[in-house]
Formats: structure tokens, sequence, C-alpha cells
């Protein structure tokens, strides 16, 4: 029996699968919705552990964010984006802002998806020349309908959170955006 109590789907192909089988499927991922703020949570405590050089870790970085877009009345889902806006890193630094996007994808609107995947151009104007790479990475986004949001998240939240002695924010007090913006995909 499912967590809902039906009988799971039993085929062993999705090409031999029923609609009456792929309902129940549907059904039990809808209920079991839950799991995925809860291990959104679970990878956002992992970046306590990465530093990579940086004067906080990671989880300090991105509370400072989100508390630093909290603060400046963004709404609940451009917050919970500027929190998770490096979870990526948990996996692979090089492309943790797509990383990032794809978890939250479905659960908020694109111009949410859209800053989180270009954050990385957007902060290098801050630090690409540093690196020998060009700090106008982000003019390539000229004339997108969300490039004035990537651009406050990259200059005015992200790029200022590295302070050892700055305000950051709890965890827990994220948690019930956390869970209510991913209580429900928006779209697969």
């Amino acid at each position: 029996m499912t967590a809902t109590g039906k009988v799971p789907a039993l085929f062993t192909r999705m090409d031999e699968s029923s609609k009456d089988e792929w309902m129940i499927i549907a059904q039990e991922t809808m209920s079991n919705q839950p799991r995925v703020a809860e291990t959104v949570l679970s990878m956002m405590q992992q970046l306590e552990e990465i530093t990579d050089g940086f004067a906080v870790n990671q989880l300090v970085h991105c509370l400072q964010t989100a508390g630093r877009a909290e603060a400046a009345g963004a709404d609940e889902e451009v917050i919970v984006a500027s929190l998770l806006h490096d979870i990526g890193k948990v996996v692979s630094v090089p492309n943790h802002p797509k990383i990032a996007a794809e978890i939250l994808r479905p659960y908020v609107r694109e111009e949410v998806v859209s800053m989180i995947a270009a954050h990385q151009d957007f902060q290098g104007r801050h630090y690409y020349e540093h690196l020998g790479m060009d700090p106008n990475a982000r003019d390539q986004y000229v004339g997108q309908e969300w490039f004035s949001l990537a651009e406050k998240f990259a200059d005015e939240w992200d790029q200022t959170s590295f302070d050892p002695d700055g305000p950051t924010p709890d965890l827990s007090h994220f948690e019930p955006m956390v869970r209510r913006v991913f209580a429900q995909a928006h779209r697969l």
C-alpha cells in the first residue's frame, strides 16, 4: 500500500503503464511534497561546512543575503530564492547557480529562476576582473525583464553579505517561508 492507502503502480516499464497508475503516482507525489522543503533545509545546513576561503561559511552568507532581501521588502519567493541561491555549492561550485535555479524552478516565477541562474555573472561585476574574466558579463542579459531584479539581488544583497559581524538571521526564521514556497509545484 502507498502512503495514501492505494495499491501502488505495478508496471515494470513505463510504456506498459496506465492512466490509473499515473494518477496514483501523481497523488503520492503531491502527498509527499513536504519532503522537498525538508530536503532543501537539510542541504542548507550542509552549507555551514563550506567556506572556500571566504570570511564566513556559505550558510551565513545565504542567511545574510536572504535577510537583506527581506529587509528590502522583497516578496517571499525572492526571499527564499535569496536564501537558496548558493545551495548548489553542496554539489558543485562552478555550476551552483544553475543547480539552485533548477531546484527552485517548479516553485517560483520565472523571473526569480532567471535571477538565480544568472547571479554569478551579475555578481561578477565585483570580482571577475581579479580572475581574468569579463566583469561586464551581466551585460549579456540587458533587455531581459528580470535584469533589474538580478542587479538588485547581486549588488545590494548578495555581494554585501560576507560579514562575520553582520546581522545574520537564524535558518529557523526562514523555515516557514521555505515550507510555504515548496508546498506545491506550480509547474513540472
